[in-house]
């Protein structure tokens, strides 16, 4: 185990409530391709069923209004936890502009310093060329 330090992203995700990251995962398992392959997968093999394979004793005959009633729930359920995973896609990105912006403003006052301390250094070098064009002159 190394003594590293954390980095802010490091301890932001170790602050994360339970809640926050099933909405993250959810986020990010929704928003994915093989999400959308196999919701695709999942109504065409229900069409199949229902219309080919079960004929007379379908439980879902076309126009499928039980899987339009699923659908429709999935679609509500999916909103909202879109949302609220866009509301914490907003706090992490406040929380890093707040962290840039004091990042920012401790590397003004650093440079600021060097700038200071830069300053002086040349004043000295001033200060130093003009004794050396003293010591220099012929008496």
């Amino acid at each position: 185990m190394t003594d590293e330090p954390q980095t802010w992203h490091t301890k932001h995700k170790d602050s994360l409530t339970r809640g926050q990251r099933a909405a993250d995962l959810m986020r990010n398992g929704m928003g994915s391709w093989p999400f959308v392959g196999g919701f695709v997968a999942f109504m065409v093999v229900w069409a199949a069923i229902n219309t080919l394979a079960l004929t007379s004793h379908a439980w879902d005959p076309y126009p499928y209004i039980l899987l339009n009633l699923f659908l429709s729930m999935l679609a509500g359920l999916q909103g909202a936890i879109l949302l609220i995973a866009a509301k914490r896609q907003d706090a992490i990105a406040g929380a890093m502009a707040q962290h840039d912006f004091d990042t920012n403003v401790k590397s003004g006052k650093e440079i600021e310093l060097l700038i200071t301390i830069n300053r002086q250094q040349l004043e000295i070098l001033r200060e130093l060329q003009e004794l050396g064009k003293v010591k220099t002159r012929p008496l």
